[in-house]
């Protein structure tokens, strides 16, 4: 029986951090042997910033050597850095000419990205919605995990599918559905004391998969905390409950149930706390950063897995292009 088909990709703007590995990499290591997986670098993607070429290039490796070190199986699905296909620009070519200005400008991410960066406003930006679908259709998947802020590309990716099939009278696209890993969406707490692990909030807010001991240790004594309470049974403030969500992920029980007794009594003490959470997660982290020492400096076995999953993805991309330049006429008479 064919398994039905998934896809996802990450930018590479930097190292993995705990949020990436909680809320997207576990369920991809899951989701590997149980459907036919492709997972890629967008690297294109990233391109909307201007990145330098050589943090670029090394931070495609990284991410690479992260996934690997994490558990993805490049054996049970394909990997793939996302300029390797070709087959996935020239779609976005042809999906760009019947994609509209006027609904790509009422594009929400579009519009907050136009108002915190007025001066890189590029045609990549405004086009990113179907460069995502162009990802997605080249391999007719099914299923794409995505969180909330993605949920309206991937509305858009099903109506450039449903388009494209309607000119050309034929049903090569799918449409593709939000997946997610069981019913509750895991939401790992940045370290500012607000909302979700973000880069854009700064390096010191996050805990990256690579991070030594000591530097996991100094980001989580750093962490925002508050005032102790001073009424039994007391609702934790963001930051606090902050806190307690990221012991969730990372200490045992009995330990989470102690803080919170404490809490609840008022005799909490949050620099305890933070050095019990910072001890956890030093020792949750340890293993990946190691498996990611390892990994990072084989170029060569990273050079033989980006190839594999080059030549697997584009055995995908190049039978959808070739049917979608079909349809359209691109037909050889020569």
């Amino acid at each position: 029986m064919n398994k039905e088909i998934v896809v996802s990709g990450i930018r590479p703007t930097g190292n993995l951090h705990l949020g990436n590995y909680m809320g997207a990499v576990k369920n991809f290591i899951k989701m590997q042997h149980e459907y036919n997986c492709y997972f890629f670098i967008a690297d294109f993607h990233s391109l909307t910033t201007h990145p330098n070429p050589k943090d670029l290039h090394q931070n495609v490796k990284q991410v690479l050597a992260e996934y690997i070190a994490c558990g993805i199986d490049p054996e049970a699905c394909t990997i793939y850095i996302q300029s390797d296909l070709p087959e996935i620009a020239e779609l976005y070519l042809l999906l760009n000419m019947h994609a509209y200005k006027g609904e790509l400008e009422r594009v929400t991410s579009f519009k907050e990205k136009a108002k915190s960066h007025p001066n890189n406003i590029n045609a990549g930006l405004l086009t990113y919605p179907v460069l995502m679908a162009a990802d997605i259709l080249i391999h007719k998947a099914l299923k794409v995990p995505v969180g909330k802020d993605q949920e309206q590309h991937l509305e858009m990716a099903r109506t450039f599918g449903n388009r494209f099939n309607r000119i050309y009278n034929n049903e090569l696209f799918p449409e593709p559905q939000a997946f997610n890993y069981g019913n509750q969406l895991v939401k790992v707490p940045g370290l500012q004391g607000g909302g979700k692990m973000s880069k854009s909030d700064g390096d010191n807010t996050v805990i990256n998969l690579n991070d030594d001991d000591a530097t996991v240790r100094k980001k989580i004594m750093k962490a925002v905390s508050d005032v102790s309470p001073t009424e039994p049974n007391s609702t934790p403030s963001q930051a606090v409950q902050n806190l307690f969500d990221l012991m969730t992920l990372v200490s045992n029980q009995e330990v989470i149930s102690y803080y919170k007794t404490t809490f609840a009594d008022c005799s909490i003490r949050y620099g305890d706390l933070k050095k019990q959470l910072a001890e956890d997660m030093a020792l949750f982290i340890s293993p990946i950063k190691q498996k990611i020492d390892e990994i990072s400096g084989n170029d060569e076995m990273l050079g033989k897995i980006a190839k594999m999953g080059a030549e697997k993805a584009r055995d995908s991309a190049s039978k959808t292009i070739a049917t979608a330049r079909e349809m359209i006429g691109f037909t050889k008479f020569y």
